[in-house]
């Protein structure tokens, strides 16, 4: 049994075990970049992401202040995951007549399960171990060799659920720095990363910060079709494609569609044109291998999908996050960005569709193929 001061190795073999290619400690402080998250949220920049202005019983932003919102919490285990897979990039994708998924949805599974439940095996390590040192304590002549907490362990782990911004700390866990898109970056792998992190009541040895390596690039910013990375670090969900075609209910603004493009779900424009992406590595795992026709699928399959085919197609899928009227409604925006007159007759069928909003954007894609 290793001493206590070998607990942050400890942790990291666990992640490295669980299938995590990356893992870091951050100590479970509020950092500065934090009071930007106050300030986007004050700027209206979350859109309707109502949950991310949670509050906690002293009235700050959860998210804001782990401190505060989970004060038992005095270190923070980040772990990463690649899911880049070996297809095409959206910016590589030319046919009019099929739409874009974003890349981290192509998978069997919705990505939250997925990396849980490789969370849940290094949060089990990690309590098995303490429960191991307790063990060797009692038997021990000299109780101190292997020093714990009086207290017993506390943990939690989320996967984007959690009162926290997990880039920050991925950040600070030495994991990536964070990009000018606003997306963590690693020098190795780049930016198609999934990132878990259990809170733990244990001080464990930090690592040190990722420093920022974006240095003058600014490909996210100018590739941005919506201009939604408004400066260096700040995203308006406004505009943002991602935003807009995932949790935006009801009609996206008129004078946003055209910028929309050919995106049906999701946009990885900003981190396909990112040159830390050039040579990132694409995964073997079978969990992030792509649907069949999930990868720059038909947008007329898409908009005439029905329930029972959206319920078969996506079971388990992070796309069920937009619902499939949101998903018709996209496929629909991208019917009228394509240029392609092949659509005129499915458009025309669905200006008469029982989905209001599928109707108006039908009509509005309509007329944008007339207008040429």
């Amino acid at each position: 049994m290793p001493p206590l001061s070998d607990i942050t190795t400890f942790v990291k073999h666990a992640a490295y075990d669980a299938g995590f290619e990356l893992a870091g400690i951050a100590p479970g402080r509020d950092f500065p970049e934090l009071d930007r998250f106050t300030d986007w949220i004050g700027a209206g920049h979350a859109g309707e992401m109502k949950y991310m202005e949670a509050r906690n019983e002293i009235g700050q932003l959860k998210r804001a202040s782990l401190r505060s919102t989970i004060p038992w919490a005095r270190s923070v285990i980040v772990c990463a995951i690649n899911y880049n897979t070996a297809q095409p990039l959206s910016t590589q994708v030319t046919d009019p007549k099929r739409g874009w998924i974003s890349r981290y949805a192509w998978g069997r599974d919705d990505y939250h399960q997925t990396v849980l439940k490789k969370l849940r095996r290094v949060d089990a390590a990690l309590k098995q171990y303490c429960n191991d040192v307790r063990l060797m304590n009692a038997e021990s002549e000299s109780p101190d060799k292997h020093p714990l907490p009086a207290d017993e362990l506390q943990t939690r782990y989320y996967v984007d659920t959690g009162p926290l911004v997990e880039r920050v700390y991925a950040k600070y866990a030495g994991v990536g720095w964070i990009g000018k898109n606003t997306c963590i970056l690693n020098q190795k792998i780049g930016s198609w990363l999934f990132l878990g992190v259990i809170l733990t009541s244990l001080e464990l040895e930090a690592d040190l910060p990722a420093p920022d390596r974006c240095g003058s690039c600014t490909r996210c910013i100018d590739a941005c079709p919506t201009d939604a990375l408004i400066a260096p670090y700040q995203l308006d969900s406004n505009k943002c494609i991602s935003y807009l075609t995932i949790e935006k209910r009801g009609a996206i603004p008129e004078e946003i569609r055209g910028a929309m493009g050919r995106h049906a779900f999701g946009c990885d424009i900003c981190q396909d044109v990112c040159p830390w992406n050039r040579k990132a590595p694409a995964t073997t795992a079978a969990e992030f291998q792509p649907r069949e026709g999930l990868v720059n699928p038909a947008l007329d399959w898409l908009a005439e999908m029905t329930g029972d085919e959206f319920q078969q197609t996506f079971h388990g899928s992070a796309v069920r996050r937009a619902k499939r009227s949101g998903l018709r409604r996209n496929a629909v925006i991208a019917m009228g960005n394509s240029g392609e007159p092949h659509f005129k007759p499915v458009l025309d069928h669905l200006t008469k569709d029982e989905d209001p909003i599928v109707a108006e954007n039908a009509h509005w894609s309509q007329q944008k193929l007339s207008r040429g």
